[in-house]
């Protein structure tokens, strides 16, 4: 198993109500699952090989819950990585060089059914988590908005976080508000439906905490 270490933010936009089920390991709001997630990397490695400042994105739909499979996946990696680059991102993406379930990214990849070839492409990536905000784009392939909720009768923004002390993915994400959309081979659209904004640090084994579980 090649070593690996990434620490870097998310943001990551589904089609579920605010809270998303499926961190409360719930059915999901629609009964099925579509997402669209950008994953900027600010330092990392594949063995000897860096990671940092790169960038790689997914568009998914699941025609149920995540858990029951026939998931299709769109990767995306930045255009500006090395075959090497692209080959270790590749890698950590599917789940390989990962301790089973040890992350999301090998949790996911055991749900599709079919992955499709990459994109190699530019990603423009811009997210502030405790701000709440972000804008990731990838030419005419894949955009997201993230914003903060508001509150419905006053306009002003709400917070929300979720605190996951054994999670797979992020330690804590902060909520906000998520419209996207994605083309090609994997088509997905959404408008003010969940968001969360978060920092990640994860290697082969699992994430890497920096708080004491509750």
């Amino acid at each position: 198993m090649t070593p690996w270490e990434i620490q870097g933010r998310e943001l990551i936009n589904c089609n579920c109500s605010y809270g998303c089920p499926c961190q409360f390991n719930a059915l999901p709001t629609k009964g099925y699952c579509e997402a669209i997630g950008a994953v900027t990397i600010d330092r990392g490695h594949y063995g000897a090989v860096s990671l940092d400042g790169l960038s790689v994105a997914m568009a998914l739909k699941w025609p149920g819950p995540i858990h029951e499979g026939k998931g299709h996946c769109q990767p995306v990696v930045d255009a500006k990585a090395t075959p090497e680059q692209r080959d270790a991102l590749l890698k950590i993406l599917s789940g390989q060089d990962t301790d089973p379930g040890a992350t999301i990214f090998a949790v996911f990849a055991t749900t599709y059914e079919k992955v499709f070839d990459p994109i190699f492409a530019s990603i423009q990536f811009q997210v502030d988590v405790e701000a709440r905000r972000g804008r990731i784009v990838v030419g005419q392939t894949l955009q997201i908005q993230g914003d903060p909720i508001r509150n419905p009768i006053t306009g002003d923004e709400h917070r929300a976080r979720i605190d996951l002390p054994n999670g797979f993915e992020y330690e804590i994400a902060e909520i906000g508000s998520g419209t996207s959309h994605s083309r090609g081979n994997v088509v997905v659209d959404l408008k003010e439906s969940y968001a969360q904004f978060a920092h990640i640090h994860m290697n082969n084994h699992g994430l890497i905490r920096h708080r004491s579980a509750a």
